[in-house]
């Protein structure tokens, strides 16, 4: 017996150690000074919708989408093909659909011109997941516990190196994400808005207030397609003349897109989820006249609520569809928000001060940059550690 608990001490002491180990060695990173917030300024306004075409139909996209996968992942993703699940959202309305598994590039069931490279990155526990569309090959690299706002920096840089676009995944449902983490991170994108937990989108309002410009997205982040309440609730409506990879790639580059939730129309009566979903309200306009913005809808809303720099409420107005704004020099940014009496949401592209002779667009590419003291000394302190973590484990064993 003695024998018995003996081993079973040191089985478990090892599992421990080297669950540790593993935490340890996927944190090492650099240590970022990270830059203080620089709000968003300049004598132009960029107009995410200046490629508008109000007589082109918007396409509704879902890019955030999982089936099932071989190896261990079935049950994380998803009980149906990728054939399944995309007959299931065309049937919804939707034009364009991704599979994003997770750490895994999915081939197109049907169509090879419909191929877009995007998977979920992340293996953390946390959730600090990634959308990352046009890389060639998955990175499995994965901090396990990013604890560490440097940490999370990383990832983000790592993963950009060889991506068109980097999408940070449901912050409201990763753990340690804040208001304050989101004024730091930079090196993305597209933001992922509205993941049933609220509409009002604070994170992003905590970045873009920050001078951290991103288009956001709307997703199911679709796991069971056969559940009412989880399918086409949320959704994108892009300006493409198709759904490949080079016209989204260009729509995605430049914001003519509009994200949205969607009532789970029918409660469960698939029949009545599709007619209504085939009649959303719908934006028939928007853009910007000198430093005025707008936006006209297709259908009355509840309130139309503009929000600026630090998520304050600019204008509201109610019972209406349609709204104009004149931005003032001293706000660095305005989006726009439609509710309607059934639930639906719209959320549009943020339009944002910059100088439109020194760079294309608000978003801001610089690098943080790196403390080089701190991060030998960070990783020193990973490299003890790990030699502790190995030292008990001999000692467990000898």
């Amino acid at each position: 017996m003695k024998r018995f608990f003996t081993v079973t001490g040191q089985v478990l002491g090892t599992l421990v150690t080297l669950m540790f180990l593993l935490v340890v060695i996927t944190g090492v990173s650099p240590v970022y000074d990270f830059r203080p917030p620089r709000p968003f300024s300049g004598p132009d306004i960029f107009n995410p919708y200046s490629t508008l075409d109000t007589a082109a139909r918007w396409k509704r996209a879902n890019f955030h989408t999982h089936t099932r996968v071989k190896g261990p992942w079935p049950v994380n993703e998803c009980p149906y093909d990728a054939a399944y699940t995309d007959s299931v959202l065309r049937s919804l309305g939707y034009d364009i659909v991704t599979f994003s598994n997770h750490n895994e590039i999915t081939p197109h069931p049907y169509d090879s011109t419909l191929q877009v490279n995007v998977y979920e990155q992340g293996y953390s526990p946390f959730k600090f997941h990634k959308l990352v569309f046009g890389s060639p090959s998955v990175k499995h690299w994965d901090p396990l516990l990013p604890m560490l706002t440097s940490q999370m920096q990383f990832e983000l840089v790592r993963l950009g190196r060889d991506a068109d676009f980097i999408q940070i995944n449901h912050p409201y449902r990763t753990v340690g994400i804040t208001s304050e983490r989101m004024a730091l991170l930079s090196g993305y994108q597209l933001m992922e808005l509205d993941t049933n937990i609220s509409t009002e989108n604070e994170y992003w309002d905590a970045a873009l207030s920050a001078g951290h410009y991103s288009f956001g997205l709307a997703n199911d982040d679709l796991h069971h397609p056969e559940q009412h309440w989880s399918t086409a609730i949320r959704c994108n409506f892009i300006q493409t003349p198709s759904g490949s990879w080079a016209d989204l790639r260009e729509a995605l580059r430049k914001g003519c897109f509009y994200a949205m939730r969607v009532p789970d129309y029918g409660n469960g009566d698939w029949t009545v989820k599709r007619e209504k979903n085939r009649e959303l309200p719908a934006v028939e306009d928007i853009g910007l006249e000198g430093d005025r913005i707008y936006l006209r809808l297709s259908q009355k809303a509840d309130s139309i609520r503009i929000n600026g720099s630090g998520h304050r409420t600019l204008l509201m107005a109610e019972d209406t569809c349609s709204i104009r704004y004149r931005l003032p020099e001293t706000e660095p940014y305005a989006r726009i928000t439609a509710f309607f009496a059934d639930g639906a949401v719209i959320y549009t592209n943020p339009f944002a001060r910059y100088d439109a002779s020194a760079q294309d667009s608000p978003y801001d590419s610089t690098p943080q940059p790196v403390n080089w003291p701190l991060t030998v000394v960070f990783n020193l302190l990973l490299a003890l550690l790990c030699a502790g973590a190995v030292r008990l484990l001999i000692r467990l064993w000898k």
